[in-house]
């Protein structure tokens, strides 16, 4: 592994899209040497523009489920392609496959080739609709493989499996991250999720879409504080999966209301039938992470809200939206 009086070389895959892109700019803050990879399917160059011209900082447009080559010595990969949001994956649920088969075939044969440590992100989504409440690491999950979803809920689980057989088998040093609901800046207005749904219908004075009656329950992490516990992680000695997110559980109707009530929007609030396998509850246990990784959220609903309410606010004023 990296020495400590050298520069630690990290590659990120998917390293344009909304959380690869902040995960560089931490990457870069820690004394990093970065390697961005993308092929740009749902990433976005806008994401990591301001690092032009960082001498740190290498862009390269690459499918990673191609054979990756890099002649540079690599200490650590963090694996993050992969479409991320349901309108993603049910527009592209080849190609969501396929990253998370092959993409991560590759990204483990290049860790196994520089004697990297790989860094995994996963997801709560392997918990599926989940029977177990919170869900702790050791939960098997409750997935539907046959389902719409389950193009991108196999794909996560299918890499967790080949990443532990890297390990197991090969001897790769390997970090899984089970990420749960993230928001912040950067986010595409437009990918489906829940967040920048919301955030861009208030804002422009829409109605408010929430499936089902909104009992349905999520659990919000800022960007910033789940990119602290991922790279805590990485560097930690824990090669088993942890859950990374916000244990703070609120109801998607409250969570509506919250988001209206911050843009001062007098938008209506509109229902519409739920999408199939939608999972009824998600809330992580972080014991694991405090434990191990001496990490929690710290950011606010509030105020992490306001931050991404701004993101988009300068979207719409640019007519970018």
């Amino acid at each position: 592994m990296n020495q400590s009086n050298k520069t630690s070389v990290s590659v990120v895959t998917g390293g344009a899209g909304f959380l690869g892109s902040h995960l560089c700019d931490k990457l870069l803050s820690e004394g990093h040497r970065v390697i961005c990879m993308d092929n740009l399917i749902t990433g976005n160059v806008a994401n990591i523009e301001h690092l032009a011209g960082n001498e740190n900082f290498k862009f390269i447009k690459h499918d990673v489920t191609e054979y990756i080559f890099l002649p540079e010595e690599i200490d650590y990969i963090f694996h993050f392609a992969s479409p991320a949001s349901p309108i993603d994956y049910l527009e592209l649920p080849i190609q969501t496959l396929k990253v998370g088969a092959l993409g991560t075939h590759k990204a483990l044969g290049l860790a196994r080739a520089k004697k990297a440590r790989l860094l995994l992100a996963s997801t709560s989504e392997v918990y599926g609709d989940p029977l177990v409440h919170p869900q702790q690491e050791d939960y098997w999950g409750n997935v539907n493989p046959i389902g719409p979803r389950g193009v991108y809920d196999e794909a996560k689980r299918f890499a967790e499996a080949i990443t532990m057989a890297y390990q197991r088998f090969h001897g790769v040093e390997t970090r899984i991250v089970r990420i749960f609901n993230t928001y912040g800046p950067r986010m595409r207005p437009h990918d489906g999720r829940v967040v920048p749904a919301l955030c861009v219908q208030a804002l422009k004075g829409d109605p408010l879409t929430v499936f089902g009656d909104g009992s349905q329950t999520r659990s919000f992490c800022f960007v910033s504080d789940l990119i602290d516990g991922i790279y805590k992680l990485m560097m930690s000695e824990e090669a088993n999966p942890v859950n990374i997110g916000n244990p703070h559980e609120m109801s998607v109707l409250a969570f509506a209301e919250r988001i209206k009530a911050l843009c001062r929007s007098d938008s209506e609030i509109v229902f519409k039938p739920l999408p199939v396998d939608d999972p009824k509850v998600r809330q992580p246990d972080i014991g694991k992470a405090k434990r191990i990784l001496n990490w929690e959220p710290r950011k606010g609903l509030d105020e992490g809200l306001q931050e991404t309410i701004a993101y988009f606010k300068s979207l719409i004023d640019q007519k970018a939206v």
